[in-house]
């Protein structure tokens, strides 16, 4: 077994501390793992490990956006999570949007802009939120509020971002395992949820199950499960959601979907299958009997 992690995109660490993690669960769990720090040579180590399921650890641009799921296909290595088009769909935020649209799940208006026109003037009534169209763990996020002049994006940021209407209100998550919900968790934070929040001791608080009407916890559940589907994922994802508790149902909000969630035992989805009685090494097993290839 080969637990792929690190790789060259900006969760890199966090792939890291996901990878080794999971590499400890699956030799708790019994199976000879190999731990492989992803490079361009990734190809000729994996011919050279003759691995029978590589473990995807990976976060991120290259390996969560169907780019190492391609290689592990061309190489006929079993993977876990989701497969070449899913990951593709998931990771490119605007086209995820059309597919939600397409099976009824609600979202913000948004559209994608250059950042010479972002820069320029508000391409949507603030507020509203930029971000990358293809990063994770809120990399990149800009809260343009009302009143604030448009934003001076970083060097760093791509030339084509995403805008989108800000969603106020709780943030919430749900992991789905195969065809099955978990539950929902609450996350509690003093501001926004960005990668600080997500990542450093201390930055969030969750709580599960979320203490909320029974109708936002059953809409939440149903559709982390119809975006799963929806994108045509495989074994684990995570869909984050924003709720408006003073407009009810109206105001529950779909974000994105995760198909390479946080694998940490402390991350949101092992969390969650924890409290489902599911403990991190079982999970991991389970990923690895659900590893396939050629989707």
């Amino acid at each position: 077994m080969a637990v792929l992690m690190g790789g060259p995109s900006a969760e890199r660490e966090v792939s890291l501390s996901s990878g080794r993690e999971c590499a400890n669960a699956l030799r708790e769990a019994g199976y000879e793992v190999v731990e492989v720090d992803c490079g361009p040579d990734l190809a000729a180590r994996l011919a050279e490990i003759k691995p029978d399921v590589a473990f995807n650890a990976l976060h991120g641009r290259w390996g969560e956006d169907g780019c190492v799921q391609g290689l592990l296909e061309w190489l006929r290595i079993p993977y876990t999570h989701s497969g070449v088009l899913a990951s593709a769909l998931a990771m490119d935020k605007q086209k995820a949007k059309e597919v939600y649209v397409a099976a009824g799940l609600p979202v913000v208006q948004s559209r994608l802009a250059s950042r010479e026109e972002v820069e320029a003037r508000h391409v949507l009534p603030p507020p509203y939120v930029v971000k990358p169209n293809n990063e994770g763990s809120s990399v990149g996020v800009y809260i343009v509020h009302p009143g604030s002049n448009a934003p001076r994006l970083a060097e760093t940021m791509p030339e084509v971002v995403m805008v989108e209407t800000y969603a106020p209100g709780r943030e919430m998550t749900v992991a789905v395992m195969g065809d099955r919900a978990l539950c929902v968790t609450d996350i509690l934070t003093e501001g926004w949820y960005d990668y600080t929040a997500k990542y450093s001791t201390g930055g969030s608080r969750h709580v599960l199950p979320a203490q909320v009407p029974q109708q936002i916890a059953d809409a939440c559940m149903d559709y982390a499960l119809r975006a799963h589907v929806a994108l045509g994922c495989r074994g684990v994802s995570r869909t984050d959601f924003r709720w408006d508790e003073a407009r009810g149902l109206a105001g529950l909000i779909l974000l994105e979907t995760n198909t390479q969630p946080g694998m940490t035992p402390t991350s949101l989805a092992p969390e969650q299958a924890a409290y489902c009685g599911i403990s991190f090494p079982e999970l991991c097993r389970w990923m690895v009997e659900d590893a396939s290839c050629n989707r």
